[in-house]
């Protein structure tokens, strides 16, 4: 199958031609036909494996088909996050290549006035994200009556991140008459509630089982104490000659410490979190895929708006809070069928978080030690099972069900209903509605 045999035009299969792709990846063999034949779709896939192109070449196609008419936008992307919406605009702008498309970006952080210049020239196709869209609609910068395809990327991480307000206004302002187009890696239950009030008998694509990591990524986990953690993943960078790994830290004030510890062991490294200003993230991105950086300290905030080719490591510093969060993170290597390598430093504090991602994923990871790093508490390879009342009074009065066939395996932290799960939940919330305004 080749991207000429979906219907495209010559001039879009040779802007893909020209990014080294030749054969449409399984999220795009059956997206792009179905997109350009004008039906609203809702697809899902694992990142990494092309969702992007999986819109934006079929939209460029159907916007070509006929003359801009008025200013626009007569496409709106909307991504949850500044490094997301920035790469998608990217790829809009290398995929219309031969085809004569005005593209815009627009999201928080920055200035507003540049933006709103940009939108008074006119153009095809609008990125943004939902914050500063709705700012910039407030002040009259941007109209949405000639828009003809709405995308919502990634937009299971926007109802995460608290956007599910803004992206409400945004579609009351909207031409009823339109297409709309839902990408996403997951299908939550509320994407599909979302899905029903906003597509029309929707094409349904979805090439992957819900939240599982692409199998051209090698998965372990090396059990250490919190305290020697840093010294680990310096040893790791050091003695396997890393030289672009992408680290994945809980809270901002974690990245900039960890930051601090590798550039003082001769490590070069830059975080990148929301408390950084747009250019500092936008420049940490640049020197970390241009090689002057060994290691890009993140937050979740940067799981899914990063794309960076071949990128061969990714290491979980820490655990995330929310399970699916840590299939995200590790998305960031094995793109586009390219083999990589996560790993994760857990310590025995976080055996509930593993507990919780182990059953997601529905496996157990491989657990390797490392010399001079063993922990003080081993982490369990399975989780404990839980006694049975009925066989409290044992013969030896401890117990009897203990570990005994039958006994039910709980999953610690992950136990729907649970109170510690609940509270994962809505500290997740919590973080997101922060994050969704520092992106904004």
């Amino acid at each position: 199958m080749s991207f000429s045999s979906l219907g495209l035009s010559e001039q879009l299969v040779r802007a893909t031609t020209d990014q080294g792709y030749d054969t449409p990846s399984p999220i795009q063999a059956q997206a792009i036909p179905a997109v350009l034949s004008g039906k609203d779709v809702m697809a899902a896939a694992q990142t990494g494996t092309g969702k992007t192109a999986g819109f934006t070449l079929p939209l460029l196609q159907r916007l070509a088909e006929k003359p801009r008419t008025g200013k626009g936008p007569r496409a709106l992307i909307l991504a949850p996050t500044r490094e997301l919406a920035a790469q998608v605009h990217d790829s809009v702008n290398l995929y219309s290549k031969y085809i004569p498309t005005k593209a815009a970006v627009v999201f928080g952080g920055v200035k507003i006035n540049p933006q709103m210049m940009k939108l008074r020239k006119g153009l095809d196709v609008l990125v943004a994200t939902p914050g500063r869209l709705m700012d910039l609609y407030q002040q009259n910068a941007v109209r949405f009556d000639e828009v003809e395809i709405l995308v919502l990327d990634e937009a299971d991480r926007m109802l995460d991140m608290g956007f599910i307000r803004d992206i409400r206004k945004i579609l009351a302002l909207l031409p009823a008459k339109r297409q709309n187009l839902l990408f996403s890696a997951t299908f939550s239950n509320e994407i599909r509630t979302l899905a029903q009030g906003l597509l029309d008998n929707p094409v349904q694509v979805e090439v992957a089982a819900r939240n599982t990591a692409a199998e051209s990524i090698k998965q372990s986990v090396y059990p250490v104490d919190q305290s020697q953690k840093t010294a680990l993943l310096s040893k790791l960078v050091r003695d396997n000659g890393w030289e672009q790994v992408l680290v994945f830290t809980r809270t901002k004030h974690g990245a900039n410490r960890l930051t601090q510890k590798l550039e003082r062991d001769g490590i070069t490294a830059a975080a990148i979190h929301g408390n950084k200003s747009q250019g500092a993230r936008t420049r940490a991105l640049a020197e970390f895929k241009q090689g002057d950086i060994r290691v890009l300290v993140a937050t979740d905030i940067a799981a899914r708006g990063l794309d960076i080719k071949q990128l061969p490591q990714v290491v979980n510093f820490e655990l995330p809070n929310v399970p699916e969060d840590y299939v995200h993170r590790i998305g960031r290597t094995g793109r586009a069928g390219e083999s990589g390598h996560a790993l994760s430093l857990v310590s025995a504090d976080e055996g509930k978080m593993l507990a919780g991602i182990e059953k997601l994923i529905k496996k157990q990871l491989p657990r390797k030690a490392m010399e001079g790093f063993e922990p003080t508490n081993n982490l369990p390879l399975k989780p404990k099972a839980k006694a049975d009342p009925s066989k409290a009074r044992g013969r030896n009065g401890n117990g009897g069900g203990n570990g005994r066939p039958g006994g039910k395996p709980r999953s610690a932290g992950a136990r729907p209903g649970g109170r510690s799960g609940g509270r994962s939940q809505n500290g997740g919330g919590q973080r997101g509605r922060s994050a969704a305004r520092q992106s904004g």
